[in-house]
């Protein structure tokens, strides 16, 4: 982890008044999922999200921000037998194939010409894996 007090960037939704962060809706239409195939992909094109420049200001009483814009693309595909868990102690149960994941992402501060982009070439999946879960008052 580096030092936050260099930080120039800090691309999130935010916090809510309600305390809920880092959290915003997205179109159901940016999911498209076949877990019983093992495959998924999550994306969006051009998403706001704000730049609060760093998490002191973000994390702030009061945080300014400047708009900014995010891409991705998250694409996971399963290539193993599917495995079935079922865990009392943190009440959930499923059916999971693991595998690989890939991401496309690129991000950008409206106000420069500086855009963050992803390097798939440098990536590695430490785990992957699509499912369907059951949990809460669905276990």
């Amino acid at each position: 982890m580096g030092d936050p007090s260099s930080q120039v960037h800090d691309f999130e939704p935010g916090i809510l008044p309600s305390g809920l962060f880092w959290t915003i809706p997205v179109s159901p239409l940016a999911l498209d999922a076949h877990p019983g195939a093992g495959r998924a992909r999550f994306r969006a094109h051009e998403l706001a999200v704000p730049d609060f420049h760093d998490i002191f200001n973000a994390v702030s009483p009061s945080p300014t921000s400047k708009p900014g814009h995010v891409s991705f693309d998250v694409r996971w595909s399963g290539n193993t037998p599917r495995t079935k868990i079922r865990d009392e102690v943190f009440g959930f149960r499923g059916h999971y194939i693991a595998g690989d994941a890939r991401i496309s992402f690129s991000v950008r501060d409206d106000d420069s010409d500086v855009v963050y982009q992803s390097d798939p070439d440098g990536q590695h999946a430490a785990s992957a894996g699509v499912g369907h879960e059951h949990n809460g008052v669905f276990f």
